[in-house]
């Protein structure tokens, strides 16, 4: 358990539950009456390992705060105070008179991303607090996912922040889950608009640098990249960073290689990491992840380390925190990557939960393992791999 050490009479608070008993409604319900630690809760956020019965986290949630908001998803793991688990039930309550909260969902979204990302925004004119971010929950086996983020630049424009992330399901890749209310759904978009007295703000870094000269979409369909400088994409890709030869025809050696060396993207906040499809396509020879590339963008090949990785950590708390201006925190999400995950290790991410906790002090965090990280503080795109995103709240 952590909570916020903000006076009694202070009117907004958030609180972080976390049980790892293996009977899921039990497990739900212990998280939830721990992370409900003030008055008038406004929403849950569930984060639920893949091995629990999501019916029954639901059921146990329903238990412990009848009536109480509810969104939340399966993970590659949970992030908390303590460090990185798996096989928990992991709940952040917010409430609070000086907070306002509005829900809503867009389901089967697949070929018509940008069209679910366009309703979902639309729970923000619900909301009147002047501090404002629309929090999203997608699932992460959906492809272009970036396209959700740009259907909510139609609705909003650049003057709302986003942060978000992709259920997953540690790597099992058969079928992430969505939780919103009594139901868990596939195939969706959750949308929660959170409106605050006092500010929000949205932080996001990766560890990744670029590696010789960019090279340019020529060919992308679905969210995968179909060539590169006129050639088949895989085989450029490859060819720039010097890989082994089992790469270029093995599935497995391709997605060892591929983990720790992303895909650049230049956007206009910076070259952004895309991590690559372990969806290996070596008869088409394409390359792609869960975001759109579109044609004619620059790309890069990069590359960095345990200790890059790990200073991002501290770039995107400092972010977020900075852009409260001086407010205090009442707590953060954390929503980190899973292919970093699998390059950190464990000893990895138990450094990332340090430097976290670190960060954090006193104050609650929690979040997850996503397929597929959003942070966006203005322009139109939004989605990242590999990257740490971090919500602030004061």
């Amino acid at each position: 358990m952590q909570i916020s050490d903000r006076e009694p009479h202070e009117r907004r608070w958030m609180g972080v539950g976390r049980s790892s008993r293996p009977d899921s409604r039990a497990a739900a319900a212990e998280a939830v009456r721990t992370a409900r630690m003030g008055p008038d809760p406004k929403l849950l956020v569930v984060f639920a390992a893949i091995t629990h019965d999501a019916a029954a986290v639901l059921a146990g949630v329903t238990e412990a705060a009848p009536g109480v908001p509810v969104i939340g998803c399966t993970t590659h793991g949970e992030i908390g105070p303590g460090g990185p688990a798996d096989g928990t039930v992991t709940v952040a309550a917010l409430g609070g008179a000086g907070l306002e909260v509005s829900t809503c969902v867009a389901e089967d979204v697949t070929g018509r991303q940008a069209d679910a990302g366009y309703e979902v925004a639309g729970c923000v004119g619900r909301v009147g607090l002047p501090h404002r971010v629309l929090m999203l929950l997608t699932d992460g086996l959906v492809r272009d996912q970036e396209s959700i983020v740009r259907g909510c630049y139609r609705a909003l424009g650049a003057g709302v922040p986003l942060f978000g992330g992709a259920a997953a399901d540690g790597w099992r890749m058969s079928g992430a889950y969505l939780f919103k209310d009594g139901q868990v759904l596939t195939n969706a978009v959750i949308g929660a608009a959170i409106a605050s007295e006092a500010p929000i703000a949205v932080g996001v870094s990766h560890g990744w640098r670029t590696v010789g000269q960019p090279m340019i979409v020529t060919r992308a369909a679905d969210g995968r990249v179909l060539t590169l400088d006129d050639r088949p994409a895989l085989d450029v890709y490859l060819e720039r960073l010097d890989a082994p030869p089992e790469a270029y025809t093995d599935p497995a050696a391709f997605t060892a290689f591929a983990l720790p060396r992303p895909l650049g993207v230049q956007r206009r906040s910076g070259v952004e990491a895309r991590n690559l499809s372990t969806e290996v396509d070596l008869e088409g020879r394409s390359i792609g992840g869960g975001g759109a590339i579109d044609p004619g963008g620059l790309t890069w090949v990069m590359t960095g380390d345990e200790q890059s990785i790990l200073d991002a950590t501290d770039s995107a708390c400092q972010d977020a925190l900075d852009r409260l201006h001086g407010q205090e925190p009442i707590g953060m999400l954390t929503f980190s990557c899973a292919a970093l995950r699998a390059v950190l290790g464990d000893d990895g991410i138990r450094r990332e939960g340090e430097r976290l906790d670190r960060w954090a002090g006193s104050i609650p965090y929690a979040g997850f393992y996503t397929y597929g990280e959003i942070a966006r503080n203005h322009g139109i795109d939004g989605f990242h791999n590999q990257t740490l995103a971090v919500l602030a709240l004061s």
